[in-house]
């Protein structure tokens, strides 16, 4: 056990951090200095901490053993390394000295933990007391409260100071050997819980006084981060664990924010004090919590795309062709018939237009907003579908089950602290991505209200119970609908058929009236292209879009080579839907036009098109563009000659 032993510890990481291959000794005087400029920023020397960065891979790559006690012991090691970072400071920066008493540096340990991040789901009893590394959406934040370190009392009677120190069930040192002043490990004490009253009186029956500017506090903060939309099992509902974060961590994390966070899941030993605080221990089952230790905020870029450079120069060399529009639509979803004006409608409505901010202020949106009206049984609901497959962040909503502050966000009351919470809502989690709405007809008037500023100033405000926020959702809005008579009414006017107010219709940007037309012809085809897809089953027994066979017996010829050199058509997929000819279907894309002219892009290559072209492309609109589209607007306006209808 002496391995285990503080001071071998210490040595073990003070040799790792005085490594010149690693460089920590001007990253730990950095982040000293950048911790003295926020301090004086905010006018408190003593707010928050320095953290010093600690990439564990590096640490697995200089010493593989100790990494992986650092895994499985990570609280008396990270005690270890915080204590080694203070020594190397003090030696480094004397001055250090003067604030080292009151402020430790903290250690954040970051780099790949695991092989793939875990999610709330995954985490079990294998994983306690662990070090681990989960992904997830926060949900709900709480406000920051003062934590009691030390409290300082004072006697009147002897005219002395006396100190307490308060340990909860949180505290990253429980159960460790307790340290002394000099940073020397006491073996014969272990750090426990303590009470959480404030003495009244000393040893002697004297009456104590709290001085409370003299007493020590820390930040505190809870938050629960939910497992992605996306990433949990269909049907299910999505798990959730609590997080706890102190010091410089609060007040990192809004709701809303997808984030990566590592810390050490921990079971409580006792409640939180309260029916909601956690069983009783007479159960054998304990409140789990995670320690955090660092937060790295994630990018709305949930795809998990791979791009290859094989993959932009056909990117490239694609979205030269003319057709390209026909190429993206026709691959939206084959195995719908037809709606191919509103296919490449959804096209672009994926590829999204172009977000202004401008100098004064005033924030244009950029996300296309779309509503389908029309018939039952005209595959509005497999469009959407379809779109959430391809979407790299896509939220699906209906609209009976869905209330208004569910869309948007909600105030809560948290049943331990009962202060007041602030939960995000399906468009604030879906925040630049898409969300779709079915069924949007029968949602009540209220709920629909509350949608409307979402919408245009893509911004959720919240101005009740004493709560006053703003809430980014910069996401697209896909509606279906039906007509108020269920089916639509010819004899009827468009407005009188779609049932919406002309507030809500403006902000959709393009409006889809699809009818059941009644045609032998068109009903052949229809049963034609249906029929045609069920002639097949691919590997799981489901019907597929796409007709995988071509690719695999070209992969079984070309050997297994073909794994790391892509095939110069892989990106194309023989489509089991084949449309009637049509005038100029051959395209003007030369001898790949007319080879490809029925074909369909694979869908993961459609949803790297789609990214890529989202995401690096800015197009510029020329002066031709402005003058046509002004026109085509003026021309527009003048055939509404009854009332203004965005139509």
């Amino acid at each position: 056990m002496s391995s285990n032993s503080l001071e071998d510890l210490k040595e073990s990481y003070t040799d790792f951090l005085t490594n010149e291959r690693f460089n920590y000794e001007d990253r730990i005087l950095t982040a000293i200095d950048d911790y003295n400029v926020l301090s004086q920023r905010h006018g408190n020397i003593g707010w928050g901490c320095p953290r010093l960065k600690v990439n564990i891979t590096e640490l697995r790559s200089s010493k593989p053993l100790l990494e992986q006690r650092l895994r499985r012991d990570p609280l008396r090691h990270i005690r270890a390394i915080e204590l080694a970072c203070q020594d190397i400071a003090l030696l480094s920066r004397p001055e250090y000295s003067k604030i080292a008493h009151d402020t430790q540096i903290k250690v954040g340990i970051c780099g790949t933990i695991h092989a793939t991040p875990s999610t709330p789901r995954s985490l079990n009893s294998s994983s306690l007391r662990e070090l681990v590394c989960v992904e997830g959406v926060a949900t709900r934040v709480s406000a920051i409260k003062p934590k009691i370190v030390t409290s300082v009392h004072y006697c009147p009677a002897t005219n002395k100071h006396q100190s307490k120190k308060y340990v909860d069930a949180t505290d990253p040192h429980l159960g460790l050997h307790a340290v002394d002043e000099s940073g020397r490990e006491l073996t014969d004490q272990i750090v426990s819980i303590t009470s959480s009253v404030y003495p009244t009186k000393d040893s002697e029956n004297n009456m104590l006084e709290t001085e409370f500017g003299l007493s020590t506090f820390k930040d505190h903060q809870t938050m629960v981060l939910q497992e992605m939309p996306e990433k949990a099992p269909m049907g299910q509902l999505p798990r959730s664990i609590e997080l706890i974060l102190d010091d410089d961590l609060v007040d990192k994390v809004k709701p809303g924010d997808r984030v990566q966070i590592v810390g050490v899941y921990r079971a409580l030993a006792v409640g939180g004090g309260g029916s909601g605080g956690g069983q009783s221990s007479t159960s054998g089952i304990f409140r789990t919590v995670v320690l955090v230790n660092n937060i790295q905020i994630l990018g709305r870029d949930v795809s998990q795309l791979n791009f290859m450079p094989e993959d932009i120069n056909t990117i490239k060399t694609l979205s030269k062709r003319s057709d390209i529009m026909d190429i993206l639509g026709r691959s939206l979803s084959p195995s719908i018939f037809g709606h191919e004006v509103i296919k490449k409608a959804l096209a672009l409505q994926l590829l999204s237009g172009c977000e202004k901010n401008l100098e004064n202020g005033t924030h244009l949106r950029g996300d296309i907003n779309v509503l389908m009206v029309g018939d039952p049984s005209t595959a509005k609901s497999q469009l959407l579908r379809a779109v959430m497959t391809i979407a790299p962040l896509a939220v699906s909503t209906t609209g009976k089950g869905s209330s208004g502050v569910g869309l948007t966000a909600a105030v809560t009351s948290d049943p331990d602290t009962r202060e007041r919470r602030l939960e995000a809502g399906a468009m604030v989690l879906a925040d630049r991505g898409i969300v779709c709405v079915d069924e949007f007809d029968k949602m009540s008037e209220a709920d629909r209200v509350a949608i409307h500023e979402a919408m245009e100033q893509q911004t959720v405000t919240i101005a009740k119970a004493g709560i006053h926020a703003s809430l980014n959702a910069r996401c697209s809005v896909l509606a279906a609908a039906n007509p108020v008579y269920g089916q639509y009414d010819r004899r009827r006017r468009i407005q009188e058929n779609i049932g919406l107010p002309d507030s809500l219709l403006s902000r959709f940007d393009l409006l889809f009236v699809v009818l059941d037309q009644l045609d032998p012809d068109a009903d052949r085809r229809i049963a034609s292209h249906v029929i045609r897809g069920h002639r097949y089953k691919n590997v799981n027994g489901h019907d597929s879009d796409y007709d995988d066979d071509d690719d695999s017996d070209d992969d079984m010829m070309m050997g297994s080579s073909s794994s790391s050199t892509p095939k110069p058509h892989s990106i194309w997929q023989r489509s089991r839907y084949q449309s009637l000819p049509k005038a100029g279907a051959t395209g003007s894309g030369g001898s790949s036009t007319s080879t490809n002219a029925e074909d369909v892009l694979q869908h993961d290559f459609l949803r790297k098109y789609l990214h890529f072209a989202k995401t690096r492309i800015k197009p510029v609109l020329t002066e031709e563009a402005r003058e046509c589209i002004a026109s085509r607007y003026a021309e527009m306006r003048g055939r509404q000659d009854e009332r203004t209808l965005p139509v």
